[in-house]
């Protein structure tokens, strides 16, 4: 990393952060090297966006209370108990975007983790006896503005199947799954991996769901693919049917349909909604001016954005609750 983006990282990172039911510099949010999660990857995350309404300067929570209800099952599946109601979660990050003065676009991530090991609890690997630390942590992070596809990769490595971890929860360990698949395809040129799932169809990609267009079907694999069941993905299935009377399938799809797709795109927090302009060595039109792609990314983005009157209840207005 150059000294410059070192500089640009660090300084993205908001000044506050919402630790154990305090709030605290920084410098300060910091966990002992004994910490559970830290040494078995025992935590359970979000990963949350806030949009500002370019017309009011509103700054909006993009659907907080499904991802707090997601954290909260990924907690329940870890057993990660003595956590905050969904109502204190979603307060204390409001509160905390209210305390770092958050403005503009930004990411949020509260984490729920495995601490400290209870009086008398031998040592080792395990779920229970073990106390909780609940953190929240936000940078500034502005949306993908671009309309440039990316390139993906097949990767070699599967997608770890729900009978090993659940995949339904957000997990920090499963993440070196998704790791070692980023890793090949950027030694390979590409911008990002598709992972298959054990029965050899296409799963996910490192941090996002798919879909493909053929013949202006939209299709997505489905939630028994051993895919997360993404806050975007959702979106996406809703904006689609509502508003481009679209056909969606959520099937399974072989990796040579992929290959043979019109388009197809990459949904998540993160990525939000990513053209995949060519797999491999096929070249796809996800990127093109008229593609469905676009126009559902247009869509995506005036919904976070506040332009969308239809899905307002999806927002939730940073300052508004007197906490």
């Amino acid at each position: 990393m150059t000294a410059q983006l070192e500089q640009e990282t660090v300084s993205a990172h908001h000044q506050w952060v919402w630790m154990d039911g305090n709030m605290v510099s920084a410098e300060e949010a910091s966990i002992s090297v004994t910490t559970q999660a830290f040494n078995y990857g025992t935590a359970v995350f979000e990963g949350i966006r806030a949009y500002r309404d370019n017309r009011s300067g509103q700054l909006n929570v993009f659907r907080l209370g499904d991802h707090v209800e997601r954290l909260l099952n990924s907690a329940r599946l870890l057993m990660i108990h003595d956590l905050p109601s969904r109502q204190a979660i979603e307060n204390s990050i409001l509160e905390l975007l209210v305390k770092n003065e958050a403005n503009q676009d930004c990411y949020i991530r509260p984490v729920a983790f495995k601490k400290n090991l209870l009086p008398k609890m031998g040592f080792g690997v395990k779920l229970s006896g073990i106390s909780t630390g609940f953190s929240v942590n936000s940078l500034n992070m502005p949306s993908r503005q671009s309309v440039q596809g990316i390139s993906c990769s097949v990767s070699a490595w599967r997608r770890v199947p729900d009978t090993a971890m659940p995949v339904r929860a957000k997990i920090t360990g499963s993440y070196v799954n998704s790791a070692l698949a980023m890793e090949a395809a950027m030694n390979g040129g590409h911008d990002d991996a598709i992972m298959l799932n054990i029965h050899g169809c296409v799963s996910e990609a490192t941090t996002s769901n798919i879909f493909m267009v053929k013949n202006e079907r939209l299709i997505t694999p489905p939630l028994h693919a051993h895919i997360l069941d993404g806050i975007t993905r959702n979106t996406v299935i809703q904006l689609a049917g509502t508003y481009l009377n679209c056909d969606i399938e959520e099937r399974d799809i072989l990796p040579s349909e992929l290959y043979a797709a019109d388009e197809c795109f990459l949904t998540g927090t993160g990525r939000e909604i990513t053209p995949v302009r060519k797999i491999d060595q096929y070249e796809l039109n996800s990127d093109q001016e008229c593609s469905l792609t676009l126009k559902l990314k247009s869509l995506y983005m005036k919904a976070v954005r506040g332009e969308m009157n239809d899905v307002g209840h999806w927002l939730t207005a940073v300052g508004s609750r007197d906490i």
